[in-house]
């Protein structure tokens, strides 16, 4: 998709680019998330309460993404230009960074030791 947009090629292969990368990461990140909020987080805050503004500030997050995944799905069904779409992406890659760099400063230990006797898939999603 970016590079389709740097290269200057029109929407349409951006758009195309999009579907058919984008649609399927977008589809298991959200997966990844709701699985977070519903086994991983809980199992979490049981374990380690003092950890209950960490996770209730990457649930924030998990909305953000969910709104801002909308909102590029919504700017490609309404055929957006290029720089639309790009603008989008930045601000979805953006917040997935800072995200994943906080959920990994301040979960990583705890990941390593937390005992959850779950099916991995409905912990983390279909990544």
């Amino acid at each position: 998709m970016q590079d389709a947009l740097a290269a200057g090629e029109p929407a349409e292969a951006a758009h195309r680019d999009l579907l058919l990368f984008c649609h399927g990461f977008c589809t298991a990140l959200t997966g990844h998330h709701e699985g977070e909020d519903r086994e991983l987080f809980p199992a979490i805050a049981a374990a380690h309460p003092e950890l209950r503004d960490t996770l209730r500030t990457l649930q924030q997050d998990h909305s953000m993404m969910t709104y801002l995944i909308g909102g590029m799905q919504s700017a490609m069904s309404s055929h957006a230009t290029a720089d639309e779409l790009a603008r989008h992406l930045e601000g979805i890659g953006a917040i997935m960074e800072n995200h994943f760099r906080y959920e990994e400063r301040e979960l990583l230990t705890v990941l390593e030791t937390l005992a959850l006797d779950a099916d991995s898939r409905q912990v983390l999603g279909p990544l």
